[in-house]
């Protein structure tokens, strides 16, 4: 038996442009987007970490790609999640042409509906997911175990719900 591929990707970043929708001669719209996000690196001469750009095409089908196009615009977060795909074709001077795109199966906006309008750029600017105070996460006080009271804040047994 043969093993099965997997093609699966799922990416976020913002769009570098506004969507494109356009509908077959079948009726099935179709939109195109490009997405650009980032990719950690370490610069080999100096050490240093930097962040580099990354551009993709994106290919959203049907009613998905309606209202991807409806709502989305240039500079927008969105993830995306699809599978790779392979294109060749003959352009109209004759040439061959290859690119490889995602071809999304689900998508989901990320972010506020003002969220990458005016203000940003459009460029990618990712959020950290580390709290700006750590104190938030600070360990909460531990009894000895042995007949120790409650403490203030700790709710009475009577108000535990089971």
């Amino acid at each position: 038996m043969a093993a099965q591929n997997i093609n699966r990707v799922i990416l976020t970043g913002r769009l570098t442009r506004d969507p494109g929708l356009r509908n077959l001669p079948s009726g099935m719209s179709v939109c195109s987007l490009r997405l650009a996000f980032n990719t950690r690196k370490k610069d080999p001469t100096t050490g240093e970490w930097g962040e580099k750009g990354n551009f993709v095409d994106v290919t959203v089908w049907g009613r998905q790609g309606e209202i991807v196009a409806q709502y989305m615009t240039k500079g927008r977060a969105i993830a995306v999640d699809g599978r790779l795909e392979w294109r060749e074709w003959t352009d109209q001077t004759g040439n061959n042409r290859q690119t490889l795109e995602i071809i999304a199966d689900n998508t989901e906006f990320i972010g506020g509906r003002d969220e990458g309008q005016g203000g940003g750029g459009g460029g990618f600017a990712p959020r950290s997911d580390v709290p700006v105070d750590a104190s938030d996460f600070a360990a909460a006080p531990v009894g000895n175990g042995a007949g120790a009271s409650p403490s203030p804040s700790a709710p009475a047994d009577d108000d535990i719900p089971f």
